[in-house]
């Protein structure tokens, strides 16, 4: 302990130590083999049941012995009455709670608890409940006693205004409780469910947590426990799966369908299903990629029945799983594709439309977490929802002071500036996706903007030139391969080593990729499999100071015009 001498001990003094513990070692060896020759022979007795008391007494983690009294329990439930049995688990009980002294975060010793309760004839939930609050007094984190709490609630049948309130108490009592947080975030939706987002409060009782948490994190600006329940309350629900856009293409013969959330379509199965012309159209469904893993966009061929170039139109219509989501697009005569998209704004992919009350309180929590940052300039959880709060409020208004939040947050937080600059990355995407539907353009400008990952390639699939100039991207994802109208893609000025595991972009033209890190003509290579591509521009690279690099490359893309110096 601190401030203590350390005394130290004669050999004779080791000597006894050591021999100590090789006495507590034999017998912990004795009973431990006397209790597997028990359970070999089949002597499920309260012998046995004496013999595990003493080693789970000291050892409450040995699993297998707490496997061998529920076999005991269960022969003695089995040979006594209901009287004996609720004697026996009463016993059970107490010797569980010494174990839980000795160490309150076992896994098995907790396990065996539920398991108890769940045989005694008569359980008491009340004590449980009791006990439950004693072990949180101690350790307010315990989630191993949070989650028996749960199973006590539940088997109890504990309204959920009651533990509303017990969170209540705990969080009065000290902020920095995150588990007392996180059960909030469990019960309100369950309390005040809102009808328009299931898994979600309503906005009322949102805008009083708002203020709750306020008060949390002004009382202790460096705990995070408060910070995270803030995000929570700032997010919304996982909507389901819908269709996003469904793109038609005369000349691939091909339609593509986008989704919202990520999706997993089976061969054979009806989970989307295509009709061309009012009549079912039985097709295989592909990723981009070809993995056909859960993805967000799914392809198909269409035969050439269903593109005949003398009728007036086609309209495909396209259904998706039990919610029965659908979309149908147009492809009319004289036309080489056709497609019909949700609006980003209008389906609020990004951000949820606030009402003029939350609104409101969103503007005084952000003057607030303003004036506090003010007071804690180094304080990274007030700097991170300050950018998240003007996210909230209006991402294209607020973009700039968001950026200049993020280098004060990097500086302050440099452990994370990754994470941070992916992030970042992720709401300026955003931000370029809600200009080009306002625009209503199909070329994107993403340039000199530090992007250091790609994201909603799925709201891209109509662009036909995008510009990724003067960025930090280090590799181009699978995903790139669902923009399936891109013609031109520039990628000059970037850190991309290789193309390695790019699919093929169908209409892709012009490419590029100037200033960057490629080495080798085989780190391009994917390219051969592009079948429209006719210039490629590489100056800058060091692929250039080879030899046979303008010999090989010709030999990879013989179609291709190569600006190598």
């Amino acid at each position: 302990m601190h401030g203590r001498l350390k005394v130290k001990t004669t050999e004779e003094q080791a000597e006894a130590k050591r021999l100590e513990r090789e006495k507590k070692l034999r017998q912990y060896v004795a009973v431990t083999t006397a209790i597997f020759e028990k359970r070999k022979t089949g002597q499920l007795d309260k012998e046995a049941l004496e013999l595990t008391n003493q080693i789970l007494g000291v050892n409450p983690d040995f699993a297998t012995l707490w496997n061998f009294r529920r076999e005991i329990i269960l022969c003695l439930e089995r040979e006594g009455s209901s009287e004996e049995m609720q004697s026996l688990c009463h016993g059970e009980l107490s010797f569980l709670e010494s174990c839980l002294r000795v160490n309150p975060k076992s896994y098995g010793t907790w396990h065996h608890r539920c398991w108890v309760m769940e045989h005694v004839p008569d359980p008491d939930w009340a004590r449980e409940l009791e006990l439950c609050a004693k072990f949180l007094e101690i350790d307010e984190r315990n989630f191993h006693c949070w989650d028996y709490r749960r199973f006590v609630v539940q088997r109890a049948q504990v309204l959920a205004a009651d533990e509303l309130h017990f969170t209540d108490r705990l969080i009065t009592r000290n902020f920095s409780n995150y588990s007392s947080w996180h059960y909030r975030s469990c019960l309100l939706p369950r309390l005040h469910p809102d009808s328009q987002q299931p898994g979600r409060p309503t906005e009322a009782v949102l805008l009083k947590e708002l203020e709750l948490v306020q008060n949390a994190f002004f009382t202790d600006p460096n705990d995070q426990s408060a910070w995270f329940y803030h995000r929570w309350l700032l997010g919304r629900a996982e909507p389901e799966p819908t269709i996003l856009c469904v793109y038609v293409s005369r000349e691939d013969s091909s339609l593509a369908v986008a989704f919202s959330q990520p999706v997993v379509v089976t061969p054979g199965s009806c989970d989307l299903l295509l009709f061309a012309d009012e009549a079912p159209l039985a097709v295989n469904w592909r990723t981009p990629d070809g993995r056909n893993r859960p993805g967000l966009m799914w392809l198909c061929d269409l035969p050439a029945s269903a593109l005949n170039e003398h009728w007036p139109q086609h309209t495909f219509r396209v259904h998706w799983g039990s919610e029965q989501s659908q979309k149908e697009c147009v492809l009319f005569k004289g036309r080489s594709d056709g497609w019909c998209r949700d609006s980003v704004t209008e389906e609020q992919v990004f951000r949820c439309e606030l009402s003029v009350e939350k609104s409101t309180v969103l503007q005084s929590e952000l003057e607030s977490c303003k004036e506090l940052q003010a007071l804690e300039p180094e304080n990274k959880w007030c700097l991170l929802t300050i950018i998240l709060l003007m996210r909230a409020l209006d991402p294209l208004v607020y973009e700039r002071e968001t950026l200049s939040y993020f280098d004060t947050l990097k500086a302050a937080d440099p452990m994370r500036s990754a994470y941070l600059d992916d992030l970042r990355s992720r709401f300026l995407v955003e931000n370029s996706i809600l200009r080009m539907e306002y625009a209503e353009a199909r070329v994107v400008d993403l340039s000199c903007r530090g992007l250091t990952v790609l994201c909603h390639l799925e709201q891209l699939l109509l662009v036909t030139h995008l510009n990724l100039a003067g960025n930090r991207l280090r590799r181009l994802p699978p995903a790139l391969a669902m923009l399936r109208c891109l013609e031109v893609l520039e990628l000059d000025g970037n850190q991309i080593e290789t193309l390695e595991g790019l699919p093929p972009l169908p209409r892709l033209e012009e490419l590029s990729a100037c200033s960057n890190r490629i080495q080798r003509p085989s780190d391009l290579r994917p390219l051969a499999s592009f079948p429209k591509l006719r210039l490629l521009a590489l100056r800058g690279n060091p692929l250039g100071d080879l030899p046979d690099a303008q010999s090989e490359l010709a030999a990879l893309l013989p179609r291709a015009e190569i600006a190598l110096a």
